[in-house]
């Protein structure tokens, strides 16, 4: 009461001490509010939890999926890998057999050439020779007829 008159003294209204009285009473309601709030929130964790814990795992599954990915994965790289070396040598074999070949080419054609070259020097040679055996004679090859007479007639 000594409370209500010194308001009255102040010039205040008694209304503001019904004001506390209300948010006093608010705070309080609102506490309670908050604790019923933090309970229904604490037990809808527990619920959750343990419906999370009490349904069954499907992580083995994913493992096994997982592996079997990871396996095939490995597989398809080692493949890749095995397919681009055996393309790269068999391309160095290929390119060593055109190479053989060109090779023998060149080396019958070489051996073809100097048949070639032989065969023309015989005929040279030949025709030579020829030329030579004429140039050689005392009377033509027309000639030797009456170069004959003229040495059987020499001789009697």
């Amino acid at each position: 009461m000594t409370r209500r008159f010194e308001n009255e003294a102040n010039g205040e209204p008694e209304t503001n001490g019904k004001m506390e009285q209300a948010a006093m009473r608010t705070e309080s309601e609102l506490d309670l509010e908050l604790e019923l709030a933090l309970k229904d929130f604490k037990s809808s964790v527990h619920a959750w939890s343990d419906a999370a814990f009490s349904r069954s795992r499907t992580w083995t599954l994913e493992v096994r999926r997982r592996s079997w990915r990871l396996a095939l994965g490995w597989a398809l790289g080692c493949l890749l890998v095995v397919g681009s070396v055996s393309g790269g040598l068999l391309e160095r074999h290929h390119r060593m057999v055109v190479a053989q070949i060109v090779e023998q080419q060149r080396i019958a054609e070489q051996q073809r050439q100097l048949r070639e070259k032989q065969l023309n020097q015989t005929t040279d040679e030949a025709l030579l020779a020829g030329v030579d055996s004429d140039v050689s004679r005392q009377v033509p090859s027309a000639m030797e007829p009456l170069a004959q007479m003229m040495s059987d007639d020499e001789t009697k």
